[in-house]
């Protein structure tokens, strides 16, 4: 049980702490998982969660039909969420609007804090969106590259800058 709850811990610390950009008071915040049901592996270092998956810590939610969680030497290396559809939003900064993100799959790779947004892929913040079938959104250059499959386009919203500011 102790490697379990190690495993459970490091899941959330690697998930959730998206660096530099984040709030700094999310990742002080508890991590809160709930699903119907979780299968570890420990020899595979795999934990599977399924049936309305839920995570938070401050302003960070992913929600899921399932998520597979990746670990290698300790460290939380990949995380798979998939659904109908997968979704995610995280307050980066106090005085912007939070980035949402909608997709069949999101996979966030921690080592290189960056999202994978497969299929009816949506990324917004502030008004401003970005769809495709296929976005990459590199979370600490803030740099985005989307692609639709061969008879589709890529679809970008860009609201006026507000004249008051």
């Amino acid at each position: 049980m102790l490697r379990t709850s190690r495993f459970v811990t490091g899941i959330g610390v690697v998930l959730f702490s998206s660096g530099l950009l984040a709030l700094p008071e999310d990742a002080a915040q508890p991590i809160h998982i709930q699903a119907d049901s979780l299968e570890m592996d420990q020899q595979a270092q795999r934990g599977i969660y399924r049936g309305s998956v839920r995570v938070d810590q401050g302003t960070l939610r992913v929600t899921a039909d399932e998520m597979i969680v990746e670990i290698r030497d300790n460290k939380v290396i990949k995380i798979t969420a998939s659904g109908n559809p997968a979704h995610y939003q995280q307050q980066l900064e106090k005085n912007e609007g939070q980035v949402e993100a909608d997709a069949s799959i999101i996979i966030y790779h921690t080592l290189e804090e960056r999202l994978d947004l497969r299929g009816n892929a949506l990324l917004t913040q502030q008004g401003n969106k970005i769809s495709g079938d296929y976005i990459r959104y590199d979370i600490v250059a803030g740099k985005v590259d989307a692609q639709a499959e061969e008879d589709g386009r890529v679809l970008v919203v860009l609201e006026p800058a507000d004249l008051e500011e």
